[in-house]
C-alpha cells in the first residue's frame, strides 16, 4: 500500500495501518520540523521531537480526516505544528504575565529536563501568527504557504504537493509573503 491508501485506512480505524503510517510519516515529520527549526536563530531550548510527537498525537485523536494524499497530511500537519506553536507561545506569555495558565514544556531529552520557548521566541511567534491571520483575508494561499514552509518545514517541492500547486507559485507566494511579512513585522 502507497502511504495514501494507508492513510485512508487509518482514517477508517485499522491499527495495523495507523501504526505503519506512523513508522513512514513520523520520520518525515521530524525531518521537516528539524529543518524548519535550523532556520531560526537564538533559542536553542525548542524541541522538534516533542513537538512533532505531539502534532502527531493531535493528529490522530479525535475525527477521523480522509487524506486526500501524503502531501494533504503534511499541509495537515504544519497547521496543527503552527497552532502547537502559538499555544505555547500563548502559554508563555499568560505566564510571563502573572497569569495562572500552566506552561507545558517540550522535553526532547527524555531524561524530564524541561524545556519551553523563550519570551522574545514566544512574542516572535505570536506576532507573525497575528500576521498570518491579516494576509489569510487577502492571500489565504499564501498562508498555507507559509504553514508549509516556515511551521512544517516542508521545502518547495513538498509544500507543491501539499498544496497541490505548481513549484513556481510556491516559490512565488513565498517570497511574496515574507516581503510582506517583513513589511508587517516591522511596524510593530
Amino acid at each position: 500500500m502507497d502511504i495514501t491508501e494507508l492513510l485512508q485506512a487509518a482514517a477508517d480505524g485499522d491499527r495495523d495501518a495507523g501504526e505503519q503510517v506512523y513508522a513512514v510519516v513520523y520520520e518525515q515529520l521530524r525531518e521537516a520540523a528539524l529543518r524548519q527549526r535550523l532556520g531560526w536563530y537564538g533559542d536553542e531550548t525548542l524541541n522538534t521531537t516533542a513537538l512533532v510527537n505531539e502534532a502527531w498525537l493531535k493528529l490522530a485523536e479525535g475525527q477521523r480526516p480522509r487524506w486526500q494524499s501524503r502531501g494533504h497530511f503534511l499541509a495537515v500537519a504544519s497547521t496543527v505544528m503552527r497552532q502547537l506553536l502559538v499555544d505555547r507561545s500563548r502559554q508563555r506569555r499568560a505566564l510571563k504575565r502573572g497569569g495562572d495558565a500552566v506552561l507545558v514544556e517540550f522535553d526532547e531529552s527524555g531524561t524530564g529536563d524541561q524545556h519551553a520557548l523563550s519570551d522574545d521566541l514566544a512574542e516572535d511567534i505570536l506576532q507573525v501568527h497575528e500576521a498570518l491571520n491579516r494576509l489569510s483575508r487577502t492571500h489565504p494561499r499564501q498562508v498555507k504557504v507559509i504553514e508549509c514552509r516556515f511551521f512544517g518545514g516542508l521545502k518547495v517541492e513538498e509544500t507543491s504537493q501539499a498544496l497541490n500547486i505548481s513549484i513556481s507559485t510556491v516559490r512565488r507566494d513565498w517570497e511574496l509573503s515574507k516581503l510582506w511579512l517583513h513589511r508587517e513585522l516591522g511596524r510593530e
